[in-house]
């Protein structure tokens, strides 16, 4: 990490802007497709057919279809598994097109990644708050000692579990606040939180991934840092809402807070 936390705080935009826009990033997801709403196995404008099996989704594809499993011409029939990297890693490709296997809480999607897709030509850019010190607090992760499951709407207009794994407490305007949050990849935290400005001069809520905590449970709460979800950047992304008490009564115009309007 760079010394000057003004410089280490440009640079992970820089990184950010680049994974936002990339060829394979959220703007790029041109359609979800639940296959328990297509039976028969034809998901519109997606060759080939795909159907769910249990623990599996069986592909058939046939010469016209265009599709490549693993980088080659593919035809015939396939077991496939959840896709578990990045989308221009997955294993099923039609040209420049990723198609993407997901699944939550035992139903089956396929995700379309376009890199042509209208959403990622007509990016602006974000709306981002320049960097102020004062949005960088000392916080305190207190976990709950085992994950809370908690019913949450979500933007597709779905409900569906949100594990949580503790609260992170700081301070804000001389008074204490907490958020829920959930434990991720090494020990870092994921808050799904909204505040005064949401839905107003930032979006109707937004992410925030504070590091893994140290041993006594410190750790440094940035909200210049605050990201949009991915599904303010395509509209087919499940992001889940803030769930109870993770709406803050102040105002943090601070971080990403909504896409650049023409």
């Amino acid at each position: 990490m760079n010394a000057d936390p003004r410089q280490d705080w440009r640079e992970w935009r820089e990184a950010r802007e680049a994974a936002v826009s990339a060829p394979y990033g959220p703007l790029s997801l041109a359609g979800h497709h639940w296959l328990s709403d297509r039976p028969e196995g034809r998901i519109p404008a997606v060759p080939g057919e795909w159907r769910a099996d249990g623990d599996e989704v069986v592909l058939t594809a046939a010469g016209g279809d265009g599709l490549a499993v693993d980088g080659k011409p593919f035809t015939g029939t396939v077991r496939l598994a959840a896709d578990q990297g990045p989308a221009g890693e997955s294993r099923v490709a039609a040209g420049e097109r990723r198609f993407v296997l997901l699944r939550r809480e035992g139903e089956w999607a396929v995700r379309d990644f376009d890199p042509g897709a209208g959403t990622r030509r007509a990016f602006r850019g974000v709306e981002v708050t320049p960097y102020d010190e004062r949005w960088v607090v000392p916080g305190v992760f207190r976990p709950y000692g085992e994950t809370r499951d908690v019913r949450v709407g979500n933007a597709d207009g779905r409900e569906r579990d949100l594990g949580l794994a503790g609260e992170l407490v700081f301070a804000l305007d001389g008074d204490e606040r907490t958020l829920q949050v959930a434990v991720g990849e090494g020990g870092s935290l994921w808050a799904v939180f909204a505040d005064a400005t949401s839905g107003d001069d930032s979006h109707r809520f937004r992410f925030l991934k504070p590091p893994a905590p140290a041993a006594d449970g410190t750790v440094t709460v940035d909200f210049n840092r605050a990201l949009l979800p991915p599904c303010a950047f395509a509209d087919h992304f499940l992001c889940p809402f803030p769930p109870p008490g993770n709406t803050l009564d102040v105002a943090v115009p601070a971080g990403e807070r909504r896409l650049v309007r023409n």
